[in-house]
């Protein structure tokens, strides 16, 4: 349907906006699928290509109906400036592109305006209703005392969730790619998941933003930031491996304390520079009666531990892959001489029965 030109005069009551001129286009996006046209049905992905990566931000089955327009940086510029959108390489076509992060959260406010009532709410202090205004504030432009407030109410003291938390992570997600402070604090909601009593219902209802964070971080760790431990941390609890992101260090002085399936002796499982170990910790004797750790070959590792092991490889962190291959291995208890796995006695011994997969 064309637009027929309105009365300029505004009814009392009313508002209006520019309608600004450019390619009436619709847009589709699922499962990663770009579908972008124009009214006559003519295919115009190719000639907006900036469009895909603030598409990648959206939501599963969005579908977007608008005008596709130039925008150069001194200003918007209509489409009468060419009649073909391929005509317009010279431009700078910032389209989506110069705030695509921005307003891909700007569109997910929006969206989670209909399902997310904030006034019912409740951030880590027991209140309502300032966390949606702290994220307006972040999502128009950096605003550092209100990133530090956000920490405060939706990860207090870098731990301790709440259902803002969870209600927040779209709004992060959407904000990640171009903001390191939304990624963190995103990934640090998702590690508190297990500290919350419907951390994990709360979270089934964002698994596509989980799934661009695990991605996010994966591709920060492929750069071997300087805070690479915490990032990988960050990754596994994304891939729902809470109980390692709490748990797992680098590996320099590394103790686990696990109970042997056999006879339910509590034994102490050291990995690092002291020694790779079994041992019953005496408080005034140190750890006595060692017995050395059988490291999983690399080639016998599985699913997590397989992967965990590959990504440190790949990232050429050895240390952090050989402390896997040992934290993935077996050890002989020293009370009863029985050997156990030890990802499974960790396990066990930290998450609820019903997640217990190591």
């Amino acid at each position: 349907m064309l637009a027929a030109a309105p009365d300029p005069t505004v009814p009392p009551g009313w508002a209006a906006e520019v309608k600004f001129d450019g390619w009436r286009a619709q847009l589709s996006w699922n499962r990663g699928n770009l579908v972008l046209r124009s009214r006559q049905g003519t295919p115009l992905a190719d000639a907006f290509p900036e469009v895909r990566a603030a598409a990648e931000q959206l939501p599963e089955r969005t579908v977007l109906d608008g005008e596709l327009i130039v925008w150069e940086a001194d200003g918007w510029r209509s489409s009468g400036s060419s009649t073909d959108p391929k005509g317009c390489p010279a431009m700078a076509r910032e389209l989506v592109a110069r705030s695509s992060c921005r307003l891909a959260a700007r569109l997910w406010e929006q969206l989670n305006a209909f399902v997310t009532d904030w006034t019912q709410v409740v951030d880590a202090h027991g209140a309502v209703g300032r966390v949606p205004l702290l994220l307006d504030q972040v999502e128009r432009e950096e605003v550092p005392e209100a990133w530090d407030e956000l920490w405060d109410r939706l990860c207090l003291h870098g731990e301790t969730v709440s259902a803002a938390s969870f209600a927040a992570l779209p709004r992060l997600a959407a904000l990640a790619p171009a903001c390191t402070q939304a990624l963190e604090l995103a990934s640090a909601i998702v590690r508190g998941t297990l500290r919350h009593p419907d951390g994990e219902a709360l979270l089934a209802g964002c698994p596509n933003e989980v799934d661009r964070l695990r991605e996010l971080v994966d591709q920060r760790l492929r750069t071997r930031p300087a805070d690479y431990n915490r990032l990988f941390g960050d990754l596994l609890a994304l891939a729902g491996q809470y109980h390692w992101s709490a748990s797992l260090g680098d590996f320099a002085d590394d103790f686990y304390a696990v109970s042997c399936p056999d006879c339910e002796a509590e034994v102490t499982i050291a990995v690092g520079d002291y020694g790779c170990y079994a041992a019953i910790r005496d408080w005034d004797q140190g750890d006595i009666e060692r017995r050395s750790l059988r490291p999983a070959p690399a080639e016998e590792l599985r699913d997590p531990g397989r992967w965990m092991h590959a990504t440190a490889g790949r990232d050429g962190q050895q240390r952090l892959a050989e402390g896997i291959r040992y934290v993935f291995g077996r050890a002989e208890c020293p009370a009863c001489a029985s050997v156990f796995n030890i990802a499974e006695a960790h396990t066990t011994a930290n998450l609820p029965p019903a997640l217990e997969t190591y």
